[in-house]
């Protein structure tokens, strides 16, 4: 766990990203896909692989030049190929028969033990939760399913406000949403690009979680999980 003494404030908003950060990808399911189409993966590499995987998408150019839908699908592209999975028309056609259930149902449906626990804590030091995701319009009643809606003040979905992050506006509206103030709020994600970037120039703090400590040059207090970012978060407000 990593801080930086200019991102120290009085923290009374967190804004938390939805994959990479709540929840990730169902890795038992995309398996599952690619082994009924008789490419042989493994949940477990797929899981270790895909820190590797993000870190290769998240560039300046590559964000400017993507959307979100087109960087999922280059994510998972990514992780096979770290996971040394060759790429062929059986792996494309296993993501393939993946796109309806990410459509309807959302593949991102696997919560850390660690993630409620760490929201209980975040939420017994008073602060104001709020999700801003670059989503698909599904996150709502994804949360419901998951039973995580109860944890956050406001759920913000990129596809259902029209702009998506590293765009500052994604952030102002959230801010509005949750009456909150940009010098009280920090932005938490798993993207520099997209979260560092787009939170800093809506005037926000932020903080990447790196949970494989790929980051360690970039200019971000950085944390694992979301239990160091709760114990990150104690000492900025004793600080403060």
């Amino acid at each position: 766990m990593t801080g930086a003494a200019s991102d120290i404030r009085r923290v009374e908003t967190l804004f938390l990203d939805a994959g990479g950060v709540l929840v990730f990808p169902n890795w038992t399911r995309v398996a599952d896909a690619l082994n009924a189409h008789g490419v042989r993966a493994d949940a477990a590499a797929l899981t270790a692989a895909e820190p590797r995987a993000k870190q290769r998408l998240d560039f300046g150019e590559t964000i400017r030049s993507t959307d979100d839908q087109r960087r999922g699908w280059l994510y998972m592209d990514l992780v096979l190929a770290e996971a040394g999975v060759e790429r062929s028309a059986a792996s494309d056609a296993a993501l393939g028969s993946l796109r309806e259930y990410q459509a309807t149902q959302n593949l991102w449906e696997t919560v850390p033990d660690d993630v409620r626990p760490a929201l209980e804590r975040l939420r017994a030091m008073g602060l104001r939760l709020v999700v801003v995701s670059n989503a698909n319009g599904t996150l709502d009643k994804l949360f419901a399913r998951l039973a995580l809606d109860d944890h956050f003040d406001v759920l913000l979905d990129s596809h259902l406000e029209g702009v998506e992050k590293p765009d500052p506006r994604l952030f102002h509206i959230a801010l509005e949403r949750a009456g909150a103030r940009a010098e009280s709020t920090v932005h938490v994600g798993d993207l520099y690009h997209v979260d560092v970037v787009g939170a800093r120039a809506a005037g926000l703090g932020a903080v990447l979680l790196d949970a494989a400590s790929l980051y360690g040059s970039y200019d971000c207090p950085r944390v694992r999980n979301l239990p160091e970012l709760a114990d990150l978060l104690t000492t900025w407000q004793a600080l403060g």
